[in-house]
């Protein structure tokens, strides 16, 4: 939402939330959004203009044969939908001359097409245009949505000021405006939750950095990770950003959002308006459209709705893509899928063509050959190492990677007892002295690990496990290196499921018995807790 008020749009935090992100945020326990939700949204296009009439003609156009097939089933209706006051028993109501058969109603057309219904509210005293907000009625206000029969509540930081919101702050003195933010996104998830609806919960903030992803997650099903976007490249670019470094906050019911996709507004080519729906798909985000789809050109609907696009977005794995080279302009991308496939995208930011490359060994899969299937064209090649392609100016290349080299022979998972995480390599990558840590199971190379010849084996063969810089130390930080078959690589699995470093006599153990993601793998005294057990599968 377009914001209203007086906080100015600040410096949004750089890198894993600006103080390094070591552990996921669980996603809200209400079974939803499994994978990345996918919709449309008012906003973007029609703003404060959008009717009744509009958003009929936006779900019959999704309910044709097209998009709602490929998973675009939310239809949500933003800011601007409501009255400017609530009825004399406090209830929200729809706008009598925009929307006048009332949102009951509505819902139950876009229903009968086999849609999902969404609104939008905020947890202040008011909405970015000045609709009334949801503080002090979040209970009142959830029971009319599940009445109404929403199935996804849009609920956006708007309207914060001390002079907009004079009563919100007199109730929380000396909270800071975050503080109040955490508790009133909160209060709105338990309200939901207590109506026995399935609503999906999207967290939003226009103009303030609430750093969503350090703690949404056990509320929402998706949270905003920077300001609005825009129709224009530089802002596509500033969203991708602000959300690429964040990838341990997302997974399966809960989502990093970098915002709706602005395909089809007219403002980018369709070279960037590729990049853009292909940097949304590599981080696993929301696909909302903010075009008026009735009108959209065969390029526009082409691109949202490239099935190979969208089935490597709602991947049931769930992880988001790692950035592994950034560099004069030129990125490249990789994220795990279900299958054992590596998703890779090869962007360029800069102003002329430009040759991308990188390695199989680089995007976490063993060095041999490898399928590349060209997730734009179809087009299927094959290497026996590189990935490399010549992309235009804001163009992206997009594969998906399909190696033709099985794991190592007895190679499994290592589950931690504790955490129930497993044993990976940090960045997915071969790279000697890349650290282990413990992780969200996914089941690629960097976390397939075979006991071999008294090693810990991985990649494939490629690295063995060993204690950095050959130390013998408690503390020490285990990672991986080129196999030599030397003592300090020899491990030894005991009858109580854990691996002792013959070397040293110690175990691989997580450090400060840690159960988050990202937390790391050390070399500590054998006690048998269970943040020394590991289990294979």
């Amino acid at each position: 939402m377009r914001c209203r008020s007086s906080v100015a749009i600040a410096v949004w935090c750089a890198g894993l939330l600006c103080a390094g992100l070591s552990s996921p945020v669980h996603a809200a326990k209400n079974g939803l959004a499994q994978t990345p939700p996918m919709g449309w949204n008012s906003w973007n296009k029609f703003g404060c203009s959008i009717t009744e009439a509009k958003v009929k003609a936006i779900a019959d156009e999704l309910a044709s044969p097209g998009l709602s097939d490929q998973g675009y089933q939310y239809v949500t209706v933003d800011d601007c939908w409501m009255a400017s006051q609530r009825d004399a028993g406090g209830n929200l109501v729809s706008d009598p001359v925009r929307f006048p058969s009332g949102m009951k109603a509505l819902a139950d057309y876009v229903h009968s097409k086999g849609l999902k219904f969404g609104l939008y509210q905020s947890p202040t005293q008011g909405t970015c245009q000045l609709r009334p907000g949801s503080y002090e009625h979040e209970t009142q206000d959830a029971n009319t949505f599940a009445a109404w029969g929403v199935d996804y509540l849009k609920y956006d930081w708007c309207q914060t000021s001390k002079t907009e919101s004079p009563k919100m702050w007199a109730d929380f003195p000396g909270r800071s405006e975050k503080e109040i933010a955490q508790i009133l996104f909160r209060r709105m998830s338990d309200a939901l939750r207590a109506t026995g609806r399935p609503i999906v919960y999207s967290l939003s903030a226009c103009c303030s950095p609430l750093e969503f992803s350090t703690w949404a997650g056990d509320s929402s099903n998706l949270w905003r990770t920077s300001g609005d976007i825009a129709d224009t490249w530089s802002s596509v670019l500033s969203n991708y950003r602000a959300a690429i470094d964040l990838q341990a906050a997302a997974g399966p019911g809960g989502w990093n959002d970098p915002d709706m996709l602005e395909v089809g507004n007219g403002g980018l080519s369709g070279i960037e308006y590729r990049s853009h729906m292909s940097l949304w798909a590599m981080l696993a985000a929301p696909l909302v459209l903010g075009n008026d789809v009735t009108t959209s050109t065969a390029e526009t609907e082409w691109i949202v709705g490239n099935p190979a696009i969208i089935a490597i977005d709602r991947d049931s794995l769930g992880v988001a893509a790692t950035r592994i080279a950034n560099a004069s302009g030129l990125e490249v991308l990789t994220r795990p899928l279900a299958n054992g496939d590596r998703a890779v995208a090869l962007l360029n930011t800069g102003a002329s063509t430009a040759t991308i490359s990188t390695t199989l060994t680089k995007i976490g899969l063993p060095a041999a050959s490898a399928t590349l299937t060209d997730v734009w064209s179809g087009a299927v090649t094959s290497t026996a190492g590189t990935i490399s392609a010549s992309v235009p100016a804001h163009g992206t290349a997009i594969y998906r990677v399909r190696s033709s080299t099985p794991p190592a022979a007895g190679a499994t998972e290592f589950v931690g007892v504790a955490s129930g995480l497993c044993i990976d390599v940090n960045s997915g990558q071969p790279t000697d002295g890349n650290a282990l840590i413990i992780y969200g199971c996914h089941g690629m190379a960097n976390q397939q690990f075979a006991v071999g010849n008294g090693a810990l084996v991985t990649f494939g063969g490629l690295k063995c496990v060993r204690p950095r810089a050959g130390s013998l130390a408690r503390g020490t930080v285990l990672e991986v290196g080129p196999c030599t078959g030397g003592t300090e690589q020899a491990f030894a699995r005991t009858p109580t499921g854990a691996l002792r470093h013959t070397a040293s006599g110690m175990c691989v153990d997580v450090k400060d018995a840690r159960t988050s993601s990202g937390t790391g793998i050390i070399l500590w005294d054998c006690h048998g807790a269970t943040n020394q057990q590991w289990l294979r599968r």
